[in-house]
Parts: structure tokens; sequence; C-alpha cells
């Protein structure tokens, strides 16, 4: 193998798809990454065997088209050190290769790309779709914060994506709060879902935040392949049956609070200051025209409250919410005005923009009461 490449280039492409090397491994070979020259493209390769990430750069003056495994840690410091510069990557004979750059040069030991485990993609039975990567990345940010960590559920790990012809919803519980994102930009040739966990939602995320183009899907019932430009990005998908949300979503709530969500965000940030630690509960009184928020401590003498004017219509109502969930769905909103909607202090509540934002109708957040004295 021999190519020459520049240096920015060629640590761009390491960059890229590093986050899927494993920090911790039973198989040595995937600490490395997977070079494929094919013509004038180097093919980088990175996979923890649950996440593989791939993409290909353009080389000058390719050799014959092999394959290595070379070691990840020390060319991305190696081309970190490095002045953006041509350097000529080539084998020089069993078992290493050479890097070598204007004044200097490194030897450093490949491996065989035949140790490198089999990557493989969606099946022939495999579903597709597209999205515009601004929609996929803003639904990715919406939900994965409302992601579980949980060893007996693992479809609460992810994000469910529910598509149909038309409306495609992302969403995300833990069981506590649940986000769901709808979008009706996405492709969809039938109905379909799959679950994604979280890591791999977010190194998804990470790679098309900043692109305008089309992110191509393609998925059955093990594996989804996601590409994008030079990019692709494979990964094992949760197998299970996730909650079926729709039934969880109160309907026909009369007790409303229309509230200004940067305003609500701080007081609550100020009034849990004093929550107690173990269970974090704070409380909403609500009568028309008033919200008042508390919260008490009584094992270190800690209380606060806080009154905001606000828009409320229904009946008088005591509601306890645990802290950080509030703060969390708060934060992941972006309206500059919110609505939460009440049945009464033992049911779920209802958060989602006010109908004047555009975002009305995109996002929809529930959020579990407890019960408090």
């Amino acid at each position: 193998m021999e190519f020459n490449v520049s240096s920015a280039d060629l640590l761009k492409g390491l960059t890229d798809v590093s986050k899927a090397i494993p920090a911790k491994t039973t198989l040595p070979i995937l600490e490395n990454f997977l070079f494929a020259l094919d013509g004038g493209r180097l093919q980088i390769t990175a996979s923890d065997q649950e996440l593989t990430l791939r993409t290909s750069i353009e080389v000058q003056n390719p050799g014959d088209n092999d394959s290595i495994a070379v070691p990840s840690r020390q060319m991305i410091e190696l081309l970190k050190t490095l002045p953006d510069q041509p350097v000529t990557i080539k084998t020089t004979g069993e078992g290493s290769f050479e890097c070598i750059w204007a004044n200097g040069n490194s030897t450093l030991p490949y491996f065989p790309a035949a140790d490198y485990p089999e990557i493989k993609g969606a099946g022939e039975d495999a579903a597709r779709a597209s999205f515009p990567a601004s929609v996929l990345s803003e639904g990715i940010g919406y939900t994965v914060y409302a992601t579980a960590d949980e060893e007996m559920r693992p479809v609460m790990n992810g994000i469910l994506f529910d598509m149909e012809p038309g409306t495609t919803t992302m969403v995300a519980t833990d069981a506590q709060k649940l986000i769901a994102y709808t979008t009706r930009e996405a492709k969809v040739d039938e109905k379909s879902s799959f679950i994604l966990h979280k890591k791999a939602a977010v190194v998804l995320r990470a790679a098309i935040d900043k692109r305008d183009d089309e992110v191509s899907v393609v998925f059955d019932s093990n594996m989804v392949e996601f590409r994008f430009g030079d990019g692709i990005m494979i990964c094992r998908l949760i197998v299970g049956k996730f909650p079926d949300y729709r039934r969880v979503i109160p309907q026909n709530n009369s007790n409303i609070l229309k509230i200004d969500r940067l305003q609500l965000l701080n007081a609550v940030r100020r009034v849990s200051v004093c929550a107690n630690r173990a269970s974090n509960h704070i409380k909403f009184e609500l009568r028309p025209g008033q919200l008042e928020i508390t919260a008490q401590d009584l094992g270190f003498a800690l209380a606060a409250y806080e009154k905001i004017a606000c828009e409320y219509n229904g009946d008088e109502l005591g509601i306890g919410f645990k802290s950080p969930h509030i703060l969390d769905m708060l934060g992941n909103m972006e309206s500059a005005t919110v609505v939460m909607k009440f049945a009464d202090a033992r049911r779920a509540a209802l958060i989602v923009p006010s109908e004047e934002e555009d975002e009305s109708g995109k996002i929809c957040g529930i959020l579990m009461p407890i019960m408090i004295s």
C-alpha cells in the first residue's frame, strides 16, 4: 500500500470515525483503524462491533489496492503534531509501514486486514427512509436526554423511530418523562419502526449536526445504516417492544398553564436548591393568574418558594414533580412560551410549546407527578 495525502485531511477522516474505537476490548484488532485503498480513495473504518463508523478521503499517487489495520492512538497523536502538509503512507515490509512528511518519518506496525471483523449491515429485506440531516439532528437533540439506563428494559435506553408515510415520530422515555418529536419531512415508503441506542444516536448527531444534505437510512430487524456524504454509520439496533407512547399522552386536560419558558426554568432552578437532595421534590400550587413553586428539606431546615404571574385557567391545583425532570424538559425546548396541561394531581402533565410557536405540534413532553404532602 502506498499513497500521498494531506495530513489535515487524513486527521479529519480519522477523527470523524474515532468515536467507534472501543476504550476497552477483548479483541485487540479493534484498537486499529482499517485502511482500504481503492483507486484514488482511502476508506477508513473504526468499529467496536456494535457501532461502526466509516468515511473515505481522496488521496494522490495511489499504489495497488490493498487493506491494512493501523494503530489508532499513534496515528492520531502523530498527525495532531504535524502542520498541514503532504504525507506519504507506504508499507515497507512484513508488518510495518512508514508515515513520511517533509523533514521526517515514523515507522509503525500494521496488522492484516483479514484479522479485522467483517462488518455486516442491513440485510436484503431492509426497509428504507431518508431524513434531512438538520431534521434528524434536531429530533435526536430533542429526545435523547429522555432515554433511560435500564438493564432490565433495554428498549428504554434508545430512541424509537416510529415511521409511516407522511409522519415520523421519534420518542424517548425513562418512565418518569417522555418526549415525542414529530416531523413530516422524512421520506418513508411504508409503516415501519426501529429503536436506536442512545450512544449511537449521540454519535450520529455529532456526525451530521452541521450538514445540510439528506441522510439515507437502511434498516432491518437487527441493523441500521445511516449514509451521509462520504460517511456511513452502521450499528446494532435494540430489539424489543417499545411502550405504546400514544396511550400515555393525556387528552382533554382541563387545567391549562401558559408561561414564559425561561422564567419558569429559572424559578425551578432557584427553588430546587432547597429541595431534598435525595428526592428532588418540588411542588406547584396553581390558581388563576399565579403559580407558586415551593421546595423544602426538613432535615437541613431548608425551604424556598417563588410566586410567578402567569396565565392559568382551571381549578386550584397542587401537584409535585422531580425538579431534574422539569429542568431537563424545559432546558431542551427552544420555544419562548410553554403550555402545561393538567388533569389532576395524580395524572401525567403534558408540556408543549404554545400554539403561537413554530414548534407547536412538533414537540410533546409528558411528565409524571409525584405524591407530596
